[in-house]
């Protein structure tokens, strides 16, 4: 095999492994990556707005209030109005929430980010510049992206 060859044989792996994660994650909680990493991230940083959770999630403010809105309509979330400032409102996450992240898989992402790190700095370098040159030769350098592993729609169903 050329070594192009297996360059995309490795990128088609690396595409499988997240697809077949974000499968797994659909039909054990019901709900997309990006919906489980909203709710974790809701989860470690209590009472917490949209711009805030945009902001923590690398999500643009319209995308984390689409994935809320559905959310919400789900009963995993609730919106409350700040009682010191009227004009802020605060994500929260409800019981059946709590309950559902307890059983919900790790994002695919906080195993690669744990082995990643144990990497000498060197090497965490070298691969940085080389999967970025990988996006750049695909045209995808410029893609506004949250750094997470999951594939498919931001909020299910839709």
């Amino acid at each position: 095999m050329e070594k192009h060859e297996e360059v995309l044989v490795a990128i088609r792996q690396i595409i499988r492994a997240i697809d077949l994660h974000s499968k797994q994650l659909s039909k054990h909680a019901g709900l997309t990556g990006p919906q489980l990493i909203l709710m974790r991230s809701i989860e470690s940083l209590g009472q917490v707005t949209i711009r805030e959770l945009s902001k923590h999630t690398n999500m643009s403010q319209a995308t984390a209030t689409t994935i809320l809105d559905r959310l919400e309509r789900n009963g995993y979330v609730q919106r409350v109005r700040s009682e010191r400032d009227k004009r802020k409102v605060h994500a929260h996450l409800t019981e059946s929430g709590k309950e559902l992240l307890d059983k919900a898989p790790q994002p695919l992402q906080d195993n690669f980010v744990a082995r990643f790190q144990k990497l000498d700095e060197w090497e965490q370098t070298l691969l940085l510049s080389s999967v970025q040159r990988l996006s750049a030769m695909m045209n995808a350098e410029n893609m506004d992206v949250a750094p997470m592993l999951e594939l498919g729609s931001i909020s299910k169903h839709e």
